[in-house]
């Protein structure tokens, strides 16, 4: 699962860090959650890595414009490749979600109890992520999932699953439409289990999506 994150940062270094072209329109957030309109990083049609803005909860191309069909803001990377939900933007829309972190919620006595999660050392990283383009009567709408594998053994004490982290080396493949070696893309996604990561708890305010600003990041006293 992976309902919550962050991106936050200068824009100058999230362009040089993910090799950007055009121009780029964002401000910093804290508190990113499902059902709002996040930045993507996806190969644009003139090669170029562009950063454009999606709707999180993919919506299927052919879904109909009355179906009550879920949106869902995960994708199982087991599972991906073959669902007939993400399998067309596995094989040929894949997208990097920059982030600086994410969130997920650890089961406690109290109640769940919030960690903010990220790989050691690294300001800005990519989740692995799917796009899709859907056309209805209200117009053209761009979304995207997450995907999301098994936890890595320094956070299974917090969660049995977390978000697919992309290796820089792999970004130029996993953006490429044309490259669709399924086991290979599996490979990519299993990296996630190679990554160090550092991690602290947060206050409970972002669990609430209205709240944002820095202090969401902040580390609780020990």
């Amino acid at each position: 699962m992976c309902g919550r994150y962050a991106l936050y940062g200068p824009v100058s270094r999230l362009r040089e860090r993910f090799g950007l072209s055009g121009s780029i329109e964002w401000q910093p957030r804290f508190n990113v959650a499902p059902g709002t309109d996040c930045p993507v990083i996806r190969t644009g049609a003139d090669g170029t890595r562009e950063l454009v803005m999606a709707h999180w909860g993919l919506v299927p191309a052919w879904a109909k414009p009355d179906s009550q069909l879920s949106r869902p803001i995960n994708a199982k990377a087991e599972t991906a490749a073959e669902r007939p939900m993400f399998r067309h933007a596995f094989r040929r829309r894949r997208i990097l979600v920059p982030a600086s972190a994410f969130y997920e919620w650890a089961q406690t006595p109290s109640g769940k109890q919030p960690w903010l999660i990220r790989p050691a050392n690294d300001a800005y990283f990519a989740l692995g992520g799917l796009l899709e383009h859907w056309n209805g009567s209200e117009g053209e709408l761009t979304s995207f999932a997450i995907l999301t594998t098994d936890a890595s053994a320094d956070m299974r004490a917090i969660h049995e699953r977390m978000p697919v982290i992309v290796a820089e080396h792999d970004w130029g493949h996993w953006l490429d439409p044309r490259f669709d070696d399924v086991a290979r893309l599996r490979a990519m996604m299993s990296l996630t289990q190679l990554t160090p990561l550092a991690m602290h708890r947060v206050g409970r305010a972002v669990g609430n999506p209205a709240n944002e600003g820095p202090e969401l990041v902040e580390p609780l006293p020990d």
